[in-house]
């Protein structure tokens, strides 16, 4: 496969975990290998009352910890769907929400530089 194909993958088994262990899917969602980093940015991730919640302070800090509790208790699930998709080790796995945007960021580290992978092919 060649890297778009596997970025699209990684978007698609993202997106599988959303939906599986957080609810619902993003609107969008975009997935970027460089080199030894995986990038997945998710826009349109919360739901009407999130988003209703995250008009006040406590509501911001409160869908903040029940986001990343959640994710926290999947993210193993999280990293075997990735290992579905790229035979890759993984070292981490880190995630933050912006409540004024709308957005998710998930950065996983892996143990190898998979764009030169790619240029092997």
């Amino acid at each position: 496969m060649t890297k778009g194909q596997i970025e699209a993958k990684i978007s698609e088994a993202v997106t599988k975990f959303e939906r599986e262990f957080m609810g619902r899917g993003p609107k969008q969602i975009k997935t970027i290998i460089v080199e030894d980093l995986i990038i997945i940015r998710l826009i349109g991730f919360l739901s009407k009352s999130e988003q209703k919640l995250a008009e006040s302070n406590h509501g911001v800090e409160l869908i903040k910890r029940v986001r990343s509790t959640l994710f926290e208790n999947a993210r193993e699930y999280l990293e075997s769907l990735i290992k579905e998709v790229i035979d890759v080790n993984i070292i981490s796995t880190h995630s933050d929400v912006s409540t004024k945007t709308g957005e998710k960021i998930i950065i996983i580290t892996v143990d190898e530089d998979l764009e030169k992978r790619f240029h092997k092919q």
